[in-house]
């Protein structure tokens, strides 16, 4: 009886545990920006972890990429003050969008519309101030829409 009731906790904590990891890789699924359904018009141009200080990172885009009319920023992971970005198109204009907004570690911007009609962009400068929060660092993840 003993060995009876030992065997079926063990196979309630068994289904516990796998019902919570499932849940938490579920979880990650809706929250990961590369995946989600409404990230499928839209294409991944790269991404930046950040450090902790006022900075600025280069994500550099490339004619391999094509031609966008819009892009969209996710932060994951950390808390980031995002003060501007800077599109140097493949021409060497340069245009500055002003973005001023505090990101929080799952959040994104607006839809930013570019300049023109369909520019190819050679990269993508980000003037931040990251908030200092032993072991989270934000990451910038750009995504680009023709």
């Amino acid at each position: 009886m003993k060995n009876a009731m030992l065997i079926s906790r063990f196979i309630v904590l068994l289904f516990c545990c796998v019902g919570f990891a499932s849940t938490a890789n579920a979880a990650h699924e809706v929250f990961n920006p590369i995946n989600t359904a409404v990230y499928k018009q839209w294409s991944h141009l790269g991404s930046k972890t950040v450090n902790f200080r006022l900075d600025r990172d280069v994500i550099r885009v490339g004619a391999r990429n094509g031609a966008f009319q819009k892009l969209k920023i996710e932060v994951r992971g950390g808390d980031l003050k995002m003060h501007r970005m800077v599109v140097e198109y493949r021409n060497g204009q340069k245009e500055v969008i002003q973005l001023r907004h505090h990101f929080s570690a799952r959040s994104g911007s607006r839809v930013i519309d570019l300049n023109g009609n369909r520019r190819i962009i050679k990269d993508i400068t980000f003037i931040y101030d990251s908030v200092n929060k032993p072991g989270r660092k934000a990451t910038i993840h750009v995504f680009g829409r023709r």
